[in-house]
């Protein structure tokens, strides 16, 4: 469908390509790196997960806007993309929840989107050639100048975007998922008064933290505490936690320096950790491992994790590194998931401390919820180190 008054709109791939399609959300131009998500729900989940800083998201679904955004549904407090792109857009909302339409909330925050172009062949281009650098525009129209732009701008291989969506201040968080959303009855069990009384205190190291992670901490009786990125493991300590929490993130995972050494310096404490998305990267990394740069990422909602002898977990995923299976040091490490798409490592545990992690999303917002007894799992971790001293995950 074509908006009354629709703007002509222009996107560039890096190597040339040249897509014309029309104009939705802000009237602007965004640089970033082009990729795709196959999820087919969830597009305001999406928009607001700060590890799509920096990047231009591609939807394969083939109509976005027809369930609005409303203010629950954001990841974090405002939309994190460069840019999004289309095949069609819905210009009447229709859900009870919605409190206003794509565009309008796009356009809010000066995101520019394009649609009306063919998403399939875009997404065959990215699975073909990889990820790369593209641009929306709805002030230049000419291919050859939007391409000289985004030449300029740097490739998302070393580049550190942690810097741009970590908190400045810490914080303590409380909100749990709501009961009517909830899925598992492994949570903590609310008190006569409705709240949930924490028993654990986590911090949580805010690498891009997605709210529903959050929400699933307290859910399962957390109190969490958020620090920056860059707080130092002294800091950290002082909060006397159960247990530690490394987050999702945007961005090369081996330049955050800052993370890497916290995470390092934290593993002689013994304190039960987890990690998720670029938490795993990060844990990874502390633990002498490598990333490296996958062709074109997992971005979606039906990814296929495990290993032999085990159930496979339908996983929600967005990231675009990942660990180097040769590099783990297999006397202290070992795989406990694999993506069973590409046989990447998707999941790994110390084998004398108490540390785990996952390259997917168990908090899945959006997604399947699989995966969610990892934070179960993290909750006996803690409980166990804190009744017996005993690492043991």
């Amino acid at each position: 469908m074509l908006f009354s008054g629709a703007q002509p709109a222009l996107l560039v791939l890096a190597d040339g390509t040249t897509y014309r399609g029309w104009s939705f959300g802000a009237s602007a131009t965004a640089i970033g790196e082009v990729v795709f998500n196959t999820g087919m729900t969830g597009y305001q989940e999406v928009l607001t997960d700060p590890s799509y800083r920096g990047q231009i998201v591609t939807f394969t679904y083939p109509e976005l806007g027809n369930t609005g955004v409303n203010p629950e549904d954001e990841e974090s407090g405002r939309p994190q993309v460069k840019g999004a792109i289309a095949r069609n857009i819905c210009s009447r909302p229709s859900n009870w929840r919605s409190t206003q339409s794509l565009q309008d909330y796009l356009k809010k925050y000066g995101i520019p989107g394009i649609y009306g172009i063919d998403t399939r062949a875009l997404t065959r281009k990215l699975r073909s050639v990889g990820a790369m650098n593209g641009g929306i525009s709805t002030e230049i129209l000419d291919p050859a100048d939007l391409l000289m732009k985004i030449r300029e701008a740097p490739s998302m291989a070393g580049l550190n975007l942690v810097r741009e969506v970590t908190t400045s201040t810490t914080y303590e968080w409380s909100e749990t998922t709501d009961a009517a959303w909830d899925y598992t009855t492994l949570t903590a069990k609310p008190t006569d008064s409705g709240a949930i009384e924490p028993t654990l205190t986590v911090v949580a190291i805010d690498f891009g933290i997605k709210k529903n992670i959050l929400r699933r901490l307290a859910s399962y009786g957390c109190r969490v505490i958020v620090v920056p990125a860059d707080t130092s493991p002294e800091e950290i300590l002082k909060h006397n936690p159960d247990g530690i929490f490394l987050s999702n993130g945007p961005g090369d995972p081996a330049t955050v320096a800052e993370g890497i050494a916290t995470a390092k310096a934290l593993l002689t404490s013994e304190k039960p950790m987890f990690g998720i998305c670029m938490g795993h990267q990060i844990l990874g990394l502390s633990l002498g491992a490598e990333t490296f740069k996958l062709k074109f990422g997992h971005r979606g909602l039906n990814q296929p994790c495990g290993m032999s002898q085990q159930p496979v977990e339908i996983t929600s995923q967005n990231h675009g590194f990942a660990i180097s299976a040769e590099s783990l040091p297999d006397a202290e490490v070992e795989i406990t998931h694999l993506n069973l798409n590409d046989r990447t490592v998707a999941g790994l545990r110390h084998k004398t401390l108490p540390l785990f992690s996952v390259q997917y999303h168990p908090e899945a917002s959006p997604g399947p919820h699989d995966a969610d007894y990892l934070f179960q799992q993290f909750v006996q971790s803690m409980r166990q180190h804190k009744q017996q001293g005993v690492p043991t995950v």
